[in-house]
């Protein structure tokens, strides 16, 4: 009877309700563990994205609207644009009330990830020093907000992919120095040439700036990047290290390097990390070697097919010698640039060294100058005279990859520095 009882019809009944019961309160069970899941998840995916924004306030830059910088530089005009690179185009921007800031618009490939530019601006925002090209804010526009209505979207979706480029936006503002780059001086651009006590007044400052970023931030930076285009000249010739597109974290610690791909521009390059890839402080005293000698010779960093030697007319930028030239400190100035591009790069001098040598060499100088003279005969022949005890001429030279890239250099007076004459880089 127990058995059959087990099988009536109302038992039947009666277990197909508690399953059916089961069944529900399992489903009913998943679908709040499922929600539940969500809301968590969602919270968590919340937490990260805001985590990753950038808070202006607390970096102290202003957040720019796309509309407000297309208005500033007339929609990124031709007319507005200052400066181009393989890393994005500059323009001058004129804001409201007359104020003129840099925008500096990457090219879309310039960043991997929109994280990759938000790094760049919090590593910016710490970068504070007279010597250094400001941060002023950035404009990031990811083109989401214009389409984040669901009507829209769907409305719209063919447009969505192509609409999304144009909109989204990652730029950085910088402020905006007005008198050009040492380039267009030491290529002649200039309204004129920049006197001996202007060399080397911009070069002290230049050290400055690179030597804050090797030593007054934590973790130190590598620029990557140093060149007279990237040297901007402000009112009183102050000088500003400018483009950080490159730059790269110093080693910590008990590190010596940092190893990473070779970037940079020929002629600058060092070849020790050309041929290691090992990436120190070092790396940038060596590419500012190069400009210091350019600051003396007013010649190109890249010369093919020249290998001159002579005597110290030959070498000193010749509308130094219009001009009248303090060449005890033109030659200091030469001193310290073969130091920076030593063969062995611990062998250099740091960023600081040779701003405080070039300074202390600037405080003590005479104010005897070579008087002015025409480049004549009688003038050379006076000039060369001076290239008598040891005063002569010395080449540098970098083979890579088939290219010979040279510098004019001044020889120490009577000092043991020597450099090698040929420097090998190897892929």
């Amino acid at each position: 009877m127990s058995s059959r009882a087990a099988f009536s019809p109302t038992s039947a009944v009666s277990n197909l309700q508690n399953g059916y019961v089961w069944r529900n309160a399992s489903v009913l069970g998943g679908i709040v563990i499922g929600i539940i899941m969500l809301f968590v998840g969602g919270c968590e995916v919340t937490i990260f994205e805001q985590a990753g924004k950038l808070d202006a306030e607390k970096m102290k830059l202003r957040r720019f609207r796309l509309e407000e910088v297309e208005k500033a530089t007339n929609n990124f005009s031709q007319d507005c644009l200052v400066g181009a690179g393989a890393f994005g185009n500059v323009y001058r921007g004129t804001f409201d009330m007359g104020e003129t800031l840099a925008i500096k618009k990457s090219h879309s490939e310039s960043y991997t990830t929109l994280e990759e530019f938000r790094n760049e601006v919090r590593l910016l925002s710490k970068v504070k020093h007279n010597n250094l090209v400001g941060l002023v804010g950035f404009c990031e526009e990811t083109g989401k907000a214009i389409y984040e209505d669901e009507i829209i979207l769907r409305d719209n979706y063919k447009n969505y992919s192509s609409a999304l480029g144009p909109k989204a936006a990652k730029i950085l503002v910088y402020e905006y120095v007005s008198n050009g780059s040492l380039l267009d001086y030491i290529k002649g651009w200039g309204e004129k040439s920049l006197t001996w006590r202007e060399r080397v007044k911009i070069a002290i400052g230049a050290a400055k700036g690179i030597a804050h970023l090797h030593e007054g931030i934590n973790p130190s930076i590598i620029h990557r990047d140093i060149k007279p285009s990237n040297i901007l000249i402000g009112e009183g010739y102050v000088a500003k290290v400018s483009d950080f597109g490159l730059v790269r974290c110093g080693p910590v610690g008990d590190q010596s390097h940092v190893s990473s791909q070779v970037k940079g521009t020929p002629g600058y390059l060092d070849p020790a990390y050309c041929s290691t890839f090992h990436l120190t402080p070092f790396t940038d005293v060596y590419s500012f070697g190069v400009i210091l000698l350019q600051l003396v010779t007013a010649r190109p960093a890249v010369e093919q097919g020249q290998d001159r030697e002579g005597n110290i007319a030959d070498i000193v930028d010749t509308n130094l010698l219009l001009q009248g030239c303090n060449m005890e400190i033109m030659l200091k100035m030469g001193q310290i640039a073969l130091r920076c591009v030593v063969k062995v790069p611990k062998e250099r001098p740091s960023m600081t060294q040779v701003w405080e040598e070039l300074e202390k060499a600037l405080n003590s100088v005479d104010d005897l100058l070579v008087p002015k003279h025409p480049l004549e005969e009688d003038s050379l022949r006076l000039i060369s005279i001076l290239s008598v005890d040891g005063i002569g001429l010395e080449r540098f030279h970098v083979d890579v990859d088939s290219l010979s890239f040279q510098s004019a250099s001044l020889r120490c007076l009577e000092t043991s520095i020597s450099v090698d004459e040929d420097f090998s880089i190897r892929r």
